[in-house]
């Protein structure tokens, strides 16, 4: 992508409000967002990063001691706390849509975009991984696809924004959701304006 095409995506019509990706584990939420929050200088945060300092343990830690209801407790009270920052981008756990007070919250945050990507893709850019608790089983794939099937209704349920990142080039992911954001913040505006 040119310079002037980036330059025009940096342009102060991009929302000033947080931007919140979900979706399933692999798919790139946390990559994403940082470049994101690089690019338009906004605070990233990782809602199981801020969970891990504070509790001084690992996610997979809090599931094996806890299990997942306490862990689930812990991350909307994070969520919570959330809602009081500002010009943040927000990468969230896999979970963070089951329950429906996090969906609300969610939305309340910013802009909720769902980066969406098929349960083999992101099998894929995990399957190395030892911290994703929920995949320590036998076919991990499989509980993937469970996974992907029970939440992707939440997601798009949730989301403001739906982009396909269902490729590796993660930087044209990041210019894709850029323009989706520029494209429904001008939308916002106007009917906002059409009903003042």
């Amino acid at each position: 992508m040119n310079t002037n095409n980036a330059d025009h995506l940096n342009a102060p019509s991009l929302p000033t409000e947080s931007v919140v990706f979900i979706g399933l584990m692999g798919v790139g939420k946390t990559t994403i967002g940082t470049a994101l929050a690089r690019h338009t200088h906004k605070t990233f945060i990782d809602s199981d990063q801020l969970l891990e300092s504070r509790t001084g343990v690992s996610v997979a830690t809090i599931f094996e001691v806890e299990g997942e209801a306490q862990f689930r407790d812990r991350e909307s009270a994070i969520l919570h706390e959330l809602m009081q920052s500002q010009n943040i981008v927000l990468s969230t756990g896999g979970g963070a849509v089951l329950r429906e007070e996090n969906r609300r919250i969610l939305r309340t945050i910013g802009t909720v975009v769902y980066l969406h990507a098929p349960p083999e893709v992101s099998y894929q850019r995990i399957r190395r991984s030892r911290e994703r608790p929920l995949l320590n089983t036998s076919d991990p794939l499989a509980r993937l696809r469970e996974l992907y099937e029970a939440r992707h209704p939440l997601y798009l349920e949730t989301a403001h924004i739906v982009i396909d990142s269902n490729r590796d080039d993660y930087s044209q992911v990041m210019h894709a959701v850029l323009e989706k954001l520029i494209a429904f913040s001008q939308d916002a505006a106007a009917l906002s304006a059409k009903h003042a």
